[in-house]
């Protein structure tokens, strides 16, 4: 077991190929789930070592192996030195900032992609880096942490009439990225409900509260753009792929993953133009809100203005003012100052100004 790096600028100065963790570490330890299956035999078991998946090499089965937890090097170390694995793929396996990606080796193939969650009550994204090895019997996937998103894989496999038994590693593979990206269109309903949301709270009363969402969504669609948009080119490569390990019929399959992926990737631009747009009703709606406070109190001004200069000119303390003589002169005042206001009232009102 070594330590774990948070950062992978951590890394620098290391040699090419060094097998160090960097990434969130998880408190559950690490789990080896072995599932071993054909048209007419399927067992699942869980193993401590790699050494005990090298029978398995003799056989005529489909091997899966799930890994949850990168903590433990020796495990990612035992990989490549009995199944022939490069070290720099072992060295990318264990970095989980790594970008989703496709290379093409002679005798295996090397996939990165995220898995995308939502937390449960408020709108935060988990990402899981989830790499695959595809070899002519095995497949190899390597998770962050343990968690369901292979168990409809699993029932699947349950099922000896399943397509999934009757064919290779390939297919296996498929069906893995497939469940994957599934996942994505649960995150894509969250965001539709969420900006519908925000909309109808910028159309009926925006306030700080909705400016913070419109930010959070905008900081998450830039790390979903960066997670999502190389599928696109991920799943092309595996297309042009001209590797025995991928089967003619298989990569029909693919063409329909990368179809989804085009989908979700369509949906985060739009969202983009969607949250530029809201910033802006955001920002209109709130100087559209100071101008009606403007124009209130800009309305009591002008009201306030001539009675202002009426109370001062009978304000100043000169001796002959006739007016301050007068027995009625208090009461003619407050009439003048109700007709003023009422004129000025009125034709504000007739000028749409109310």
């Amino acid at each position: 077991m070594s330590e774990s790096l948070s950062l992978a600028s951590e890394k620098s100065g290391l040699p090419p190929g060094s097998l160090v963790h960097v990434g969130e570490v998880h408190s559950n330890e690490n789990i080896i789930t072995v599932l071993d299956y054909n048209k007419s035999v399927l067992t699942k078991q869980t193993i401590k070592t790699i050494e005990e998946l090298l029978p398995f090499k003799n056989t005529d089965t489909v091997t899966w192996v799930i890994i949850d937890g990168l903590q433990d090097v020796s495990i990612i170390d035992a990989i490549g030195r009995y199944f022939d694995i490069h070290a720099l793929v072992l060295e990318d396996i264990l970095n989980t900032h790594q970008r989703p990606k496709f290379e093409e080796f002679d005798d295996y193939l090397y996939i990165v992609i995220k898995a995308l969650a939502l937390e449960e009550g408020e709108f935060n994204i988990e990402y899981e880096q989830i790499s695959l090895l595809l070899l002519d019997k095995f497949v190899f996937t390597f998770k962050e942490k343990p968690d369901q998103i292979f168990a409809p894989i699993i029932t699947r496999l349950n099922n000896d009439k399943s397509q999934v038994r009757n064919l290779s590693t390939d297919y296996l593979t498929y069906v893995i990225m497939d469940t994957i990206v599934d996942k994505y269109f649960a995150l894509q309903d969250a965001f539709d409900e969420l900006i519908e949301d925000v909309e109808d709270q910028l159309l009926a009363n925006p306030s700080y509260q909705t400016l913070s969402t419109i930010q959070k969504i905008k900081r998450e669609l830039i790390f979903l753009r960066r997670t999502v948009s190389p599928l696109r080119e991920l799943l092309a490569a595996i297309q042009r792929s001209e590797s025995t390990l991928l089967k003619t019929h298989t990569k029909r399959y693919f063409g329909d993953v990368y179809d989804h992926s085009i989908r979700i990737i369509e949906a985060m631009e739009s969202y983009r133009d969607l949250i530029a747009g809201m910033l802006d009703i955001y920002l209109s709606s709130v100087s559209n809100k100071m101008n009606e406070t403007m124009k209130v109190l800009t309305i009591f001004s002008s009201i306030f203005i001539p009675l202002t200069f009426i109370a001062g000119v009978y304000g100043m303390n000169f001796e002959h003012m006739p007016e301050l003589q007068w027995k009625w002169g208090y009461p003619t005042l407050w009439v003048v100052f109700i007709a003023i206001s009422a004129f000025l009232l009125r034709f504000f009102k007739k000028k749409d100004w109310l």
